[in-house]
């Protein structure tokens, strides 16, 4: 999820090749904890649901990939104050 964009159930299933069920039960866990956010939308007769990460998920996802560098980091036996700098950016982390 890229903050402020929201992605659809569709977008969300072809990206993460789970079942519409199971799909369903992690990002109702997601949502539960404050991480997404859930909107359903009616367009005609047709139901839209659209997830969005919020502050506090973006928050912990930050948390969570600088976890996992220092892990990769710790294994390579290198670190980011060894001269490799942080990105100025974070857009790699949403590719």
């Amino acid at each position: 999820l890229v903050p402020g964009t929201p992605v659809s159930f569709t977008e969300m299933k072809k990206a993460t090749s789970l079942s519409d069920g199971n799909l369903h039960v992690q990002t109702r866990k997601l949502a539960d904890v404050g991480y997404i956010s859930i909107n359903k939308i009616t367009k005609g007769r047709r139901s839209l649901t659209e997830f969005r990460i919020t502050k506090l998920g973006l928050e912990r996802l930050r948390l969570y990939v600088m976890k996992l560098q220092q892990v990769l980091d710790a294994e390579s036996g290198t670190s980011r104050a060894a001269g490799h700098p942080r990105p100025a950016d974070d857009s790699a982390v949403w590719a």
